[in-house]
């Protein structure tokens, strides 16, 4: 696991949208994990920019969300089918065929979690995949309880997910009580994980996720058996962390991230301090 720390979220966005860049520069055909939530509005916004300005090309990527809450259809404004193709796949040149989510309206919701799975395998398995973290210090929809070694399956939502998500369906009363997700398993397969976290909100749960013990308490902290994990938080997500100090010289050492510090401003960022 390794952390970045960046001294405001709109630095902390810019590295997430940039690794993303570089995975698809790399590997144009890159099968991508993809998130959704307040957090990464701002990465698909960046990643519009890079593709309208820069030229980055989506056209042969194919895409698998974490995701999707059960009894709404891709038509609903609160699926997460619609929020993809609001904040990105309408947006990018990405085949629309190539972007895969679950379908939580279907009538036989095991099979169409087990019909996920393999699709992802028949796609070669995630290259990058993208992470937020909820208040319940998920990874996808994986709450309290769920093992390490899950698949995609359904599961209840934990009451701090359902109050996190109420301001978005005008009242708690109104949020889907069950979802389809990827697995703790399943993320842990992907070849390279990235998670954003901003916002002081989250510090708590981020000490937990990068200092605490291991527990299906709390899914996120699985990320520390992925071999190849990036942690980005801004200053606010990263304020409860012990070794901040320790974090920062890690990254200023590393010239693995040299091509973002040379970066013209305000995407080069000073040296941060704890």
């Amino acid at each position: 696991m390794e952390v970045v720390i960046q001294p405001s979220t709109a630095a902390a966005v810019e590295l997430v949208a940039r690794i993303i860049a570089r995975e698809i520069h790399a590997n144009p055909r890159a099968v991508l994990g993809l998130a959704t939530g307040r957090t990464m509005e701002s990465v698909y916004a960046r990643l519009v920019s890079l593709q309208r300005n820069d030229g980055l090309d989506f056209s042969a990527c194919r895409t698998f969300n974490l995701d999707e809450y059960v009894g709404l259809p891709g038509s609903d404004k609160h699926s997460y089918r619609h929020y993809m193709n609001v904040h990105f796949f309408n947006r990018v040149n990405i085949e629309l065929g190539n972007t895969h989510l679950p379908d939580g309206a279907v009538s036989d919701l095991d099979a169409e979690c087990d019909k996920y799975e393999r699709l992802i395998e028949q796609n070669g398995g995630i290259d990058l995949q993208l992470l937020g973290i909820g208040h319940s210090g998920h990874i996808g929809f994986n709450e309290p309880l769920s093992a390490f070694e899950s698949r995609t399956r359904v599961v209840a939502l934990a009451p701090a997910t359902i109050r996190q998500n109420a301001a978005l369906f005008g009242d708690e009363d109104k949020v889907p009580r069950r979802a389809i997700t990827m697995g703790v398993g399943t993320i842990l397969d992907s070849r390279n994980c990235l998670l954003l976290a901003t916002g002081k909100d989250k510090a708590e749960m981020i000490r937990q996720t990068i200092e605490g013990p291991r527990t299906n308490m709390i899914s996120a902290t699985a990320l520390q058996l992925h071999k190849h994990c990036t942690i980005v938080l801004d200053k606010a997500a990263a304020r409860s962390l012990t070794k901040i100090e320790y974090y920062n010289q890690a990254y200023e050492s590393n010239a693995k991230w040299d091509w973002f510090r040379k970066l013209p401003a305000p995407v080069a960022h000073a040296k941060i301090t704890a």
